[in-house]
Order: C-alpha cells, then structure tokens, then sequence
C-alpha cells in the first residue's frame, strides 16, 4: 500500500518537502506518495478535506495556512497549543491530529546535528514572530542558564514568553537588551535576512565560541551571518538543517521512526 502524503501552502513551488520526504522514505523502504497542494484561504478546508476523503494520512503545512490548520485539527500537541501555529496534520480514526515540529526540528539541528550543547549555556532569540513561536518552548525545555527573547516591539516578546507559563532563567526585553552580551547561541529568528537588513548586534552579543544561527535557508551568507562572523562568533549556521530535522519529525509523527537527517542535509548542500 502506498502511503499518501502532501505539503499544502501559497506559493508552494519551492517546497522542499517532497524532496524531503521521499528521501527518507527511501532510508525506510516505506512507499510514499507526496505531492505539492495549492490552496487559497477560501478553499484551504475544502482542499484538506478533498485529500484525506481521497486516502490521504498526512500533511505538512506551510505559509500562510499555519493559523488555519490549528483552526482545522481535532487535538493539538502541547507544542502546537504553546506555538499557536501547526505545521503537520496526520489524519486517522481518531480525527486530525495537529503538531508543530519548528522547534524540536532546531534544537535537534543545533544539538545534535551541530554538536552544540544548549543546557546550562546562554541563549538569544532575536525576533517575536511566527518563526519564534514555533521555537521558544523547545528552547526553553532545553535547559539553558538563561534565555533572552528580544524584540523591536518589546511587548510582542513578553506576550510570547507569557504564553510558555513560568520558565526559570527565561527574560523578554527590547532589541538594544541584546547588549548583555556573551550568549552562547545567539538566533536570528526575524525576517530581517530577506530583505539584507542589519540587526543591531554588538561585539560583546557572542562569548567565546559562539553559534550564530539564522533560520533563513538558502541565501548564502546572510547580513546576520556575516555580521556575527565580523563581532566574533565562533560557528556560523543557515536553517537548512532545522528543514530537515523539523521535517523528520514529522515523519516521525506519520510513522512512528525518525530518519538520519545528515545525508539529507548533506544532499540538500
């Protein structure tokens, strides 16, 4: 039998994600169908619908429909319910099954993919947005010393953090508060990078060894990369990886396994 599955979005020609998942299909010598779903607003349910009516077990969601699939499915993780925003559905007996695997896909990215220990170590969010939505929790249960969540609009950061419940050694403030400095990961988790706008980084905003990891994919150097490379950080990372491991975890969700994320990675380079 062959296992149906999709990536719905708009635009969603440049989806990776049937490249994505067949190649971790292939590691399992599971059959996979997956294909691209265009929809509008107004069809969205109607398109998600059509396709579990016609077999369909699963489906990874891209923008802008993040908001509407967590309107759609019947339960929703925890991670999806902190994050307010889904990215994969599985259909089943039980209903439709939201999730959100950004946030688990980065730390899998950062911790074991990049080799970077995140517990006890300081961490910077740059960025309130949808992106940090999906990434804060994970971050949090991570365990790191200390946690800052930064943004222009410094109320949309303590909203956020305030949504995650108590977290010990977690803080919210502006953008300028990124002049505590000596973060051990620093994460650029704006949109800042697609439009080459520089974020208001300092020398003393990475310690020794630092990780400066940009969540956009695909641009090569970024400003926000090639910025933390001139202040001093060590490591220097895109989000291809945390595609890939987000993207894993949600095969995961589908059929119970996690695939090896480094060949596919290294494929995808």
């Amino acid at each position: 039998m062959t296992n149906r599955y999709a990536v719905i979005g708009n635009p969603i020609s440049q989806s990776k994600s049937p490249v994505l998942h067949t190649a971790f299909a292939r590691q399992f010598g599971h059959a996979m169908q997956y294909e691209k779903l265009l929809a509008t607003h107004e069809n969205f349910v109607e398109t998600v619908r059509r396709f579990i009516d016609e077999g369909g077990q699963g489906m990874n969601v891209t923008a802008p429909f993040k908001l509407a699939a967590m309107a759609f499915a019947d339960t929703l993780s925890a991670r999806a319910r902190t994050a307010r925003a889904i990215n994969t559905l599985k259909f089943g007996p039980g209903g439709v099954q939201g999730d959100n695997t950004d946030g688990v896909g980065l730390v899998s990215d950062i911790r074991d993919h990049l080799g970077v220990v995140l517990e006890n170590r300081r961490i910077l969010i740059i960025g309130a947005g949808g992106a940090a939505r999906g990434i804060l929790q994970p971050l949090i249960e991570a365990g790191p010393a200390h946690l800052l969540l930064v943004n222009r609009t410094e109320s949309k950061a303590h909203e956020l953090l305030d949504a995650c419940g108590p977290a010990a050694g977690a803080a919210a403030g502006p953008l300028d508060a990124m002049a505590e400095g000596a973060f051990d990961v620093v994460i650029n988790a704006t949109s800042a990078s697609l439009s080459d706008v520089h974020l208001p980084l300092g020398r003393g905003s990475f310690a020794p060894g630092a990780l400066a990891y940009d969540m956009v994919y695909g641009r090569g150097d970024t400003a926000f990369m090639s910025d933390a490379r001139r202040l001093g950080a060590g490591r220097i990372s895109d989000g291809l990886g945390m595609l890939v491991g987000q993207a894993a975890e949600s095969y995961r969700l589908w059929f119970g396994c996690r695939p090896d994320v480094g060949p596919v990675i290294a494929m995808l380079r």
